[in-house]
């Protein structure tokens, strides 16, 4: 393993676990427990000797607020708090208020875009299962060496760092706090010979930022967790001209679902693909529900039921993610419920508005914010990243719209940024602070 230009052992791996065990063995026996933990060496080796004891642990977003924190701590049944350097704080909550566990090893959120996150429950089944696919799907063995971007709480981690580590190859980790430094994140990215990496597009776009030279050692390039621009994605070859380029689909519910062989010589948005060995999907509506071998099955919180269904005797999840399948089977992704409005009366898709912006020469990035408006219901807002030096107009970009879209899902107004969008811990454009700063 790797971190910020140290290489940790196995043997050294093993102290750390050692060292984590005899705090955790001081702790109520298989009571679950919190991590409050930034990822690091020290952090992973917590996480494994969790493992090893099969006793559940919440893995929290570490930017999430104390309070909220607290209430899924408490939902958890977390009695103890344990941090990277291994110091432990009692939470208080009462025993017998421990929810049933059996068989759950990690815990893991939802991004809470919407509210308090929610918590996943992942059996160690569905992990063991995951691993085993995500193995023999990238070729990870002893001695493969990947490269994880992503945060310790997010699901990515068991591809990039979990089935990494039980096979016995070598994990490069980035620092979370310096996510978003190109030149560290090169520096990070050749501290070794990286044959395999899995990263949302920002880090792509850091990387070719900085990169003078290519990486003709990666085998295996994914990308993840938000949607690829085509411009970007036709620059890739730059950089890994050696990589098979593949799309991963899935959520924290019930991991990797579905996978596409990228084609960076297409200007259309790029496809989610076809369902992994052992997936099952359904399309309701417009609306993709999955079931996988990998899934979690339930949130923590019983109350919440509207996204998982009994269908055919078996659980499925409502993903809430729009899609269509193409005369070759390959699913596209059309938005999400969440992101459609009315304007005007006009349910409008925002993922489709920015597909069409998207698709003009000069955009770089863009983000739609739908914006409340007392006559229309919703006004819509495009927040748009030119490419290099190109300063496209509002009229412009409006009339490219014009074309592709029906006019109630015509952007009102567009706003040329200049700096980065904001995003999130998991390198999501962050919506919410974009509209908090616009209504």
């Amino acid at each position: 393993m790797s971190f910020n230009g140290a290489d940790v052992s196995y043997r050294e791996l093993r102290a750390l676990v050692e060292d984590a065990l005899r705090v955790l063995d001081g702790l109520t026996p298989g009571r679950p427990v919190g991590l409050h933990v930034r990822k690091s060496p020290e952090s992973v080796a917590l996480v494994l000797a969790c493992w090893a004891q099969r006793r559940p642990f919440l893995l929290p977003p570490t930017d999430l607020g104390t309070d909220a924190r607290a209430a899924l701590y408490r939902q958890a049944g977390c009695g103890q708090v344990v941090h990277a350097d291994l110091t432990t704080v009692d939470t208080g909550e009462p025993a017998d208020e421990v929810p049933d566990l059996e068989g759950i090893g990690p815990m893991l959120t939802t991004s809470g875009s919407t509210g308090l996150p929610k918590v996943v429950p992942l059996p160690h089944a569905a992990i063991d299962r995951f691993a085993d696919w995500a193995a023999g799907a990238f070729d990870i063995t002893a001695g493969s060496v990947v490269f994880n971007y992503a945060p310790l709480n997010f699901d990515l981690c068991l591809l990039d760092i979990w089935t990494t580590l039980r096979v016995g190859g070598h994990v490069v980790l980035t620092d979370q706090e310096r996510a978003l430094d190109a030149r560290y994140l090169l520096r990070a990215f050749t501290h070794a010979p990286v044959e395999v990496v899995q990263a949302v597009p920002l880090f792509y776009r850091r990387l070719l930022e900085v990169a003078d030279s290519p990486f003709p050692g990666v085998r295996e390039l994914v990308h993840t967790g938000d949607a690829m621009p085509p411009a970007l994605l036709a620059r890739l070859p730059e950089l890994f001209p050696k990589a098979r380029i593949r799309n991963v689909y899935g959520c924290t519910e019930t991991n990797d679902s579905l996978i596409h062989d990228s084609d960076p010589g297409s200007a259309d948005p790029v496809p989610i693909g076809r369902p992994i060995d052992g997936v099952e999907v359904r399309v309701d509506g417009a609306e993709l529900l999955v079931r996988t071998p990998f899934q979690a099955g339930r949130y923590l919180d019983t109350a919440i039921t509207d996204k998982w269904v009994e269908l055919d005797g078996h659980t499925w999840l409502r993903t809430g993610d729009l899609v269509r399948r193409d005369a070759d089977g390959v699913f596209h992704l059309d938005g999400r419920a969440d992101h459609q409005v009315k304007v005007r009366g006009v349910r409008t898709n925002l993922r489709q508005v920015e597909a069409a912006l998207q698709s003009h020469p000069e955009v770089a990035d863009v983000v739609v914010l739908a914006l409340p408006d007392d006559e229309a219901g919703y006004r819509l807002h495009a927040l748009v990243r030119a490419v290099g030096g190109a300063r496209p107009n509002s009229l412009t970009l409006r009339s490219h719209c014009a074309r592709l879209l029906p006019r109630t899902a015509v952007p009102s107004s567009v706003e040329l940024a200049a700096e980065e969008f904001p995003r999130t811990s998991t390198g999501k454009v962050d919506r919410k602070k974009l509209l908090a700063d616009r209504v």
